[in-house]
């Protein structure tokens, strides 16, 4: 069996109804650099970047595993990490995908790289926060971030699988969707590792891994993952992690939200777990500067300030009860939809 190469395109892709093949697509790249919009232009620079003679694409990473950088991802690896997606989503030639992503950032890119390699029938709409606003298409397979998902929930009627990342899904979103017919997938993945490298079901903590992805915990309890056909070196991140099973885990929260308050570690992401029941509006927890504790743990709550009763904070141990309560008027956000904490109490 021959290797493919990135200049292979799937005899069954189509592309906004149309079969389109490598030479094609350039044709329609340059006519998207020419005359597109924001989007269509970096369609059109992606597409010519992945048919030209170059082995890799450069990309700049979101500083998941440290500081942006830019990167260099190998085009075979992209390949192998679609190859993956198809087999763990049991994705078909021909079935129908929406990308409504933007194609700046790798969760875009992939997207059309999984399209071009599997054969999948794509259309391709304008990024935006209601990205199945008046279409009535049955798509079989479709990704988005929490923020698009939170307003297409009763559109969701019409995909038949549904990926979610680039930010954590909270449980009052999740609870939105539990009771819908859609299989809803929360994934975990950074640039680094050419986009999700696991995956988990909707109402369920353990997530698995993709073909071919070991991993494994360094000495801080943060999650090392290895893929072969990605990166020569294993990929360590900031995540804390419980690791179940050789190819699952559990994810506890980000080592760098991580709060020493008088010597005991709290993990925002779990005490936030504990509240999400109790409290209507957007928050999270953080530590600031304490003469005495060197951090001290507050709960920052978006909106208009509000009582909480002496009780509202049972269900916390001692030690994860917030000192103080801030209230910030609107939260800051990325691109993505991604909280930005310490950002919003500036």
């Amino acid at each position: 069996m021959l290797e493919l190469t990135h200049k292979n395109v799937h005899n069954h892709f189509r592309i906004n109804g149309f079969h389109l093949n490598a030479i094609d697509l350039c044709r329609v790249a340059y006519d998207y650099i020419k005359e597109g919009n924001a989007n269509e232009q970096a369609i059109g620079e992606f597409l010519l970047d992945w048919f030209d003679d170059k082995e890799y694409i450069e990309m700049r990473t979101s500083g998941t595993t440290g500081l942006p950088k830019v990167v260099k991802l190998e085009k075979q690896a992209m390949i192998q990490s679609a190859l993956a997606t198809g087999d763990f989503f049991g994705l078909e030639p021909h079935n129908k995908a929406l990308l409504c992503l933007p194609v700046q950032f790798i969760a875009g890119k992939m997207m059309l790289v999984r399209s071009l390699i599997l054969g999948l029938d794509l259309d391709i709409v304008t990024p935006s926060t209601d990205p199945l606003a008046l279409n009535e298409t049955q798509y079989d397979f479709v990704a988005m971030v929490p923020l698009q998902v939170q307003n297409s929930i009763e559109a969701l009627r019409n995909v038949k699988k549904l990926i979610i990342g680039g930010a954590k899904m909270d449980t009052t979103l999740e609870a939105k969707l539990l009771p819908l017919k859609t299989e809803i997938y929360e994934t975990y993945g950074m640039t680094e590792t050419i986009t999700h490298i696991a995956a988990k079901k909707l109402g369920e903590n353990v997530f698995t891994v993709l073909p071919n992805v070991n991993i494994a915990q360094d000495d801080r309890g943060c999650l090392v993952i290895t893929v072969p056909a990605i990166s020569e070196e294993p990929i360590v991140t900031n995540d804390l992690v419980e690791v179940v099973r050789e190819n699952q885990f559990i994810f506890l929260g980000r080592i760098d939200n991580v709060i020493n308050s008088g010597g005991v570690k709290l993990i925002p992401e779990q005490i936030e777990a504990k509240l999400i029941e109790k409290i209507d509006s957007r928050f999270f927890v953080t530590g600031l500067p304490d003469p005495v504790l060197g951090e001290k743990l507050v709960l920052v709550v978006e909106g208009e300030k509000q009582d909480f009763s002496s009780d509202f904070f049972d269900v916390l141990h001692k030690f994860e009860k917030p000192k103080e309560i801030v209230f910030v008027p609107k939260f800051k956000e990325n691109e993505n939809g991604k909280l930005l904490r310490k950002p919003s109490l500036l």
